[in-house]
Formats: C-alpha cells, structure tokens, sequence
C-alpha cells in the first residue's frame, strides 16, 4: 500500500463531500467489481518482457469513469492530474503511482471492443441484479432513441459517417444511429439491446429485444403491427403495443383511455435513456462507425443499471 500525501490526507479531513464523492461512494459500494474482472482477466495482458500492464481493478475504474462523466481519453488522463476524488477512487496516489496516459487509456477500450467485453460485462451485471430480485423479466418494453452524429464533413476523410444515417422523426430530420432497448417491465432495466444506424425502423430490431419468457410486451406505436400481435397472443403473451390510427380510421376515445393506461408501464424504459443521455450527457456518439458505438452504448446501459436500483442494492448491503 502506497503512503497517502499530505494533499491526500488534507483532502480526506474536508468537511463538506461533493455530490461527485458521494456518487463514487456509491458506485464503490454497488459495482459487482470482483465478477466483472474475472470476465475481462483472461484477456488481459500479463506482465513478462517490456513494461508492466497497470493493474486491471484500476484500469476498469478508470474506463467506468470516462463513462460517468462522458471523458475523452485525453481528458480523462487530466482529470486523474487535477482531481483528487477521481484518483482516489481509481486508487491512485499522485506522485506515488502512475497515472495511465491516454495511450494507455485508449488501448484498455480497445481491449474491450476487441473481444466484445461490453456485452459479457452487461449480461454479467444483469445476472448480478437478477439474483437481487432487481430484474424480474416477465414483461418487456421495447423502444429506441437516436443518438445524433456530426453530420459536418469538414474532417480528415471529407465525409460523413458511411455506417451514420438519415431519419426524419415528428417533422425533423437526424442523422446518426439508434440504441434498441428492451427494458423489464417492473424496473425499467434493459435486459437486451441493439445497435443500429438510424434509418433501421424500430419495429425490425423488436425480436432483438425480447428474451422469449415475456407474459408482456409493451411498445409504442412504431411497433403496432397487427400480425404480430395475434401471432404473440397465440403464444399466450399480452399484446400491449399502442394501439395506431390510420386517416380513414381514427383512434377511438376507448382506444386513447387504452393507449394512456399503457403508458404508465411503458415510460419506465425512458428512465435508462434519461441516465445515458441526460445525467451522463451521452446524447451524442462519441466514435465514427457503429462497432466501437456498440461496445460504448452497453457499457452504458450496464452501468445505468445498477445507477438505477443502487438504492436496493445498498440496502441489501446493510
């Protein structure tokens, strides 16, 4: 163990915690580190010839950080220089040990997207708050959002984003790609994901999204579709997608009083969009191409399921 410097000392005497300390508190206590490094440590280099790989408990840190607080690699390599609560929280002693350089930073990610980590690490999270009792699966909300991509071509290749596409929702025309979520529908967790560029209509991602041991589903109306609705209440699985006017054929006042009491279940999925994009800021892509977007977006929504139920999950603690 490293010797804690006077500014560290100095720092842990303060007597007021930033809402930043008490959320890494937090995170601290509710992360499942143990069972996510045991997915990622038989890809992980090992020390041997040249120089030493930093530990990999640090390295995740420091990637679930970038996340929380939507860092570049370059950035996060300043914020462990300039923020102690950060270091702490990486288990970095300045001017003890060493802090990962961008380098270093950027090819941890890379690790991850290679061997599809992301994925594992969500699926092993989910498994984490299943046995809790947090993630029940009995019912699924289906839905999608878009996240905006720089539609400038002033770049190095002269061009947008082949894997980037164009899609026009209400009277408004983005480009980007879209995040396919299915959420449970008692806590609003995502349970399965896709990622897609933006002209995929939602409703083709929708089998993606469903695990197969649904007694519910629930969708907008982008997933209306009147054979699949008789096809899943053939199964025995409720139909509960939002029922779609036509121009000859309006909605009906019975149908609106429906389509409300529907609403109240399925706006629990806005609930995990609102966490990436709104308290995290992810509501732009951060990578050209839709590989490296994919790995980001489920570390993402692994981590904003655990942000969402930590409450339960440190009361299990005590």
């Amino acid at each position: 163990m490293s010797q804690p410097t006077f500014a560290a000392l100095a720092f842990a005497n303060k007597k007021k915690k930033t809402r930043r300390e008490k959320f890494l508190e937090e995170m601290e206590q509710v992360v499942p580190w143990a069972k996510l490094i045991r997915v990622i440590e038989r890809h992980y280099p090992r020390a041997g010839k040249g120089r030493p790989p930093l530990g990999l408990e640090k390295m995740l840190r420091i990637y679930f950080l970038q996340q929380w607080f939507n860092l570049s690699d370059p950035a996060m390599e300043d914020a462990l220089y300039d923020i102690e609560s950060l270091r702490r929280f990486a288990g970095i002693e300045l001017g003890q040990d060493e802090v990962p350089d961008e380098t270093t930073i950027l090819n941890f990610r890379h690790l991850l997207e290679r061997h599809g980590l992301t994925k594992k690490l969500f699926a092993k999270i989910n498994t984490h708050l299943e046995r809790r009792g947090l993630l029940m699966r009995q019912g699924t909300i289906v839905d999608a959002t878009i996240m905006a991509a720089p539609s400038s071509t002033k770049n190095a290749s002269g061009r947008r984003d082949p894997e980037m596409s164009s899609t026009k929702k209400g009277n408004e025309w983005h480009f980007g790609m879209k995040l396919h979520v299915g959420a449970d529908s008692e806590s609003g967790l995502a349970h399965s994901a896709a990622v897609t560029t933006a002209s995929v209509h939602d409703s083709q991602m929708m089998e993606d999204l469903i695990h197969g041991g649904e007694e519910v589903v629930y969708g907008d109306r982008a997933y209306a579709d009147e054979e699949k609705r008789q096809l899943y209440e053939e199964f025995e699985i409720s139909w509960r997608v939002q029922r779609k006017g036509h121009r000859h054929r309006p909605l009906s006042e019975r149908d609106r009083k429906w389509n409300r009491r529907q609403s109240s279940v399925r706006a629990k999925v806005e609930h995990i969009f609102h966490v990436i994009k709104r308290l995290w800021g992810h509501h732009k892509v951060r990578y050209r191409g839709l590989a490296k977007n994919e790995a980001h977006y489920f570390s993402l929504l692994a981590l904003a399921n655990v942000y969402l139920v930590r409450r339960d999950l440190l009361l299990r603690r005590a």
